[in-house]
């Protein structure tokens, strides 16, 4: 799987998560997942409520839109994001864009 791919509500994504990474920040990673660095420990789901807080804020959705469907205590996380598949899978690639 790469990073993102559209579905037929939205897209899903991997993302490689780094827990207590000091702070929340959503980037490019690798072709096969995006990056993640969190605030929150790995205790008691809060880095995985963390994540999809911080998802749905990059990608402009309600937390509702979000759900993690993988990975649940695993490094490297699926995410499934409802909305404009176009759009979302935009915001995606603009994360692998060149800074100008």
């Amino acid at each position: 799987m790469s990073a993102w791919r559209e579905t037929g509500d939205g897209i899903a994504i991997a993302v490689r998560v780094t827990p207590r990474g000091g702070r929340d920040a959503l980037t490019a990673g690798t072709a096969e997942h995006l990056a993640a660095r969190l605030a929150a420990a790995p205790v008691d789901g809060a880095a995985n409520e963390a994540l999809v807080a911080l998802v749905a804020k990059h990608f402009g959705v309600p937390r509702r839109a979000v759900t993690l469907v993988a990975g649940q205590t695993a490094r490297v996380k699926r995410l499934t994001i409802a909305g404009d598949a176009t759009a979302l899978a935009r915001i995606a690639a603009s994360l692998y864009a060149p800074a100008s």
